[in-house]
């Protein structure tokens, strides 16, 4: 493959989804290609991830990000520009090293990702390839199932529901498309449904509706009556919690705080096992907190052969973490944000590194998204099989979306 060098790296200060700053960057090579990436960030966000540098100023309420934008523009651009090639290995292996730390504080995680995007983006338009084609190869084929945001609760709505996100997933669709149709018309049969009973229709974080319920199952069973409603049934489509217990853990206990109920672990893995009896539940993330090892333990012996059980503040994209869970035998499937650790070579390690042990792999978007549709060629490059990418609404969620269908209608 030939060697293509950088020219430029530009940084900038933009919005996400949420109107809080965030890193963007464009890369220009020698050949004139151009690839452009936006780091996105999370609202609920694990203890272990690697460091979102922020400047800590009055501006944006400290959240601004030009201390980034000005090492971007300065140090790093041209200690890149003289590395003289966009090998996406070599580059990534000079930004961890150029940091330095070992959660990327010096940099941040943000100002490093967006780096790292860019430049895999500006070497594909040089190769005049897709990026999942640059990033997966021939063998990037498979299309994700989409895991699709229906319902919100926890840090991502201000409601009375606990459980942070309630997904829909089309397991007997036969393609992208199809599934991302049956979807989208259970979403809007949701909205109609929750406007006839009078609740709320606005959305949280991430597209999902966010009403106020009875009860977490009552969020379930309102999700149920809208899949038959659309003409569907819990056989084509199947339901996934990302609980996010690690917002309820502290001293051993869990607390759901908006319904301030006390729980144990053990108290909160007989829950999970009652809801998987009773509901079509396909897939639990977070069931328990990221330290809180034992019961991970307790959770993938009890469920681990039923259910997808995936670990996102407990493995948070990093290899040393996964490894522990693959040896002590937690979880069986991992959530993968590339902003988590902080590189795109980084994020490949750990996905190449769960398939290999067998463990499924959800690539997934953060709570504060932009139009960046990285991810979405991420999971066709790695054969991934599952995205989780919001509902069908906000164009920084439907953008992801938008761009599988593209690949779908587009595959040689």
């Amino acid at each position: 493959m030939k060697e293509i060098c950088i020219k430029k790296v530009e940084g900038f200060e933009v919005l996400d989804s949420r109107g809080n700053p965030t890193v963007a960057v464009k890369v220009t090579l020698c050949d004139g290609s151009e690839g452009y990436a936006i780091s996105p960030s999370g609202a609920s966000t694990g203890v272990f991830e690697a460091h979102e540098k922020r400047d800590g100023s009055e501006r944006f309420g400290g959240k601004g990000v030009k201390s980034c934008v000005e090492l971007i523009n300065g140090e790093i651009s041209d200690r890149l520009i003289n590395l003289k090639t966009v090998n996406q290995r070599k580059v990534d292996e000079f930004l961890i090293k150029l940091d330095g730390t070992e959660n990327k504080s010096r940099l941040g995680a943000n100002s490093v990702l967006a780096v790292s995007l860019a430049v895999a983006k500006a070497a594909a338009r040089a190769y005049n390839m897709p990026l999942y084609r640059y990033l997966g190869g021939i063998n990037a084929r498979k299309l994700p199932r989409p895991m699709l945001n229906i319902l919100n609760g926890g840090a991502h709505a201000k409601n009375n529901i606990d459980i942070q996100e309630f997904m829909i997933t089309p397991v007997a669709a036969s393609s992208f498309s199809e599934g991302l149709r049956w979807c989208t018309e259970i979403y809007h049969a949701l909205g109609k449904i929750l406007k006839e009973n009078g609740k709320a229709t606005g959305v949280g974080d991430e597209g999902g509706f966010a009403p106020n319920l009875e009860s977490d199952e009552e969020a379930i069973e309102i999700i149920i009556e809208a899949i038959k409603k659309a003409g569907y049934t819990t056989d084509q489509i199947k339901i996934a919690l990302d609980v996010a217990s690690s917002e309820w853990y502290k001293d051993g206990e869990y607390l759901m705080p908006k319904r301030n109920k006390k729980m144990t672990s053990d108290d909160l893995i007989e829950y999970y096992k009652q809801l998987s009896e009773k509901y079509p539940l396909i897939s639990i993330e977070d069931g328990v907190a990221e330290e809180d090892w034992e019961s991970w333990r307790k959770l993938t012996k009890e469920l681990g052969g039923k259910i997808q059980l995936v670990g996102d503040d407990l493995f948070v994209t990093n290899t040393v973490r996964l490894k522990k869970g693959i040896i002590e035998n937690c979880g069986n499937a991992i959530l993968v944000k590339p902003n988590q650790i902080g590189t795109l070579s980084e994020t490949l390690d750990v996905i190449y590194m769960a398939q290999e042990n067998g463990y499924n792999v959800v690539i997934s978007h953060r709570s504060g998204e932009s139009e960046d549709t990285t991810i979405a060629d991420l999971a066709v490059a790695v054969n991934a099989g599952q995205i989780k990418t919001g509902a069908p609404a906000r164009s920084d969620r439907t953008a992801k979306y938008n761009r599988l269908l593209i690949i779908e209608q587009t595959q040689n």
